[in-house]
């Protein structure tokens, strides 16, 4: 979906002040129906560490960057590490494992089949299946992108991620605003905040964010390319939470932006859409690019034509996070 822009907005018209009010009692049901949900469930342990990677607004915010860095670094360190994820966009519910070459992301959604390209990755709608069926598999910690609302399993690790720069919108709960929930009731179940920031030299304020109170880790990162774009005129697209950090990305290192259209989260490109991507790109003699996650989205036929800009988190500091990681599989080590 694309997010309304009165979410965004904080006064004036723009920020739809009648249609916020008309909302907030939906707001009021949303936040009493998974109240219940948490108080009502039984939290399943997979016998293994589960880090849960996940945010507290709707959108993009860098959670599969950052749990693709934490998959990295277990992995490298010697941890049989594997993703989990709901498979959001895919018709599979699982648990299923999910295999790169022969998946499609109308199956298993676009983020497995990014974080399937660092460890092996499951989709389940039920997380605990999931977990049940990677522990099973032989993983040594569980990786969940997404999933900090969702109280199925025992989560060993609750990391907080947040976008320093957009912050919480208008700070109101779904469907007023883009709070998955309030920001004191997230903060109350997480053990470490990774501020998303656009680059190493942004300034992120924890308090003009409401972490002054919040006695965690505030870990800085942000998304940086892993390879450089290509040379020449560059039509960019993306269909993830926030395009424009896409673009802003793309420029900062160089890329030649004559061109570029957002779209949708997860948006499910139709022929109509890459026909007009395609012919844009013609007549300005440039190259189409776009994000690895939208590209994993685009017909086979078409991937080759299409250049994509893969990016990674990079920490600020990254004896913190490795700590963090240490200490969780320590006591993941001393529980066995």
């Amino acid at each position: 979906m694309r997010a309304p822009a009165f979410w965004y907005a904080r006064e004036g018209r723009e920020a739809a002040p009648l249609t916020r009010a008309m909302l907030t009692p939906l707001s009021w049901l949303y936040r009493a129906g998974a109240d219940l949900r948490r108080r009502r469930a039984t939290p399943f342990d997979p016998g293994v560490p589960v880090i849960c990677v996940g945010n507290v607004t709707l959108g993009g915010a860098g959670k599969t960057p950052v749990a693709r860095a934490i998959l990295s670094r277990l992995r490298a360190g010697g941890v049989e590490a594997h993703a989990l994820s709901r498979g959001h966009g895919g018709r599979e519910t699982g648990p299923l494992r999910v295999d790169p070459a022969a998946h499609e992301w109308s199956e298993v959604g676009d983020e497995p089949l990014l974080l399937a390209r660092t460890a092996p990755a499951w989709i389940a709608r039920a997380r605990e299946d999931g977990a049940r069926a990677a522990a099973a598999a032989g993983a040594q910690a569980i990786v969940m992108d997404d999933g900090f609302q969702n109280p199925g399993l025992t989560k060993t690790l609750s990391l907080l991620v947040i976008d320093a720069e957009a912050a919480y919108g208008n700070g109101r709960v779904f469907p007023a605003g883009p709070m998955r929930e309030t920001l004191a009731a997230a903060l109350s179940r997480a053990d470490a905040v990774v501020l998303m920031t656009p680059g190493p030299a942004f300034a992120a304020d924890p308090a003009r964010l409401g972490l002054s109170g919040f006695d965690g880790p505030v870990l800085r990162a942000w998304l940086a390319p892993a390879a450089p774009p290509p040379d020449g005129p560059l039509v960019a697209f993306a269909g993830i939470g926030r395009p424009q950090k896409f673009f802003d990305t793309l420029r900062a290192t160089g890329g030649e932006i004559v061109e570029e259209t957002g779209f949708p989260d997860h948006h499910p490109f139709s022929e109509g859409d890459l026909d007009w991507l395609a012919a844009s790109a013609r007549e300005r003699g440039a190259t189409l690019i776009t994000t690895e996650k939208d590209h994993v989205r685009l017909p086979a036929e078409m991937r080759d034509s299409v250049g994509v800009l893969p990016v990674e988190a990079r920490f600020a500091d990254d004896t913190a996070l490795g700590t963090l990681l240490e200490r969780v599989m320590d006591a993941g080590a001393g529980g066995g």
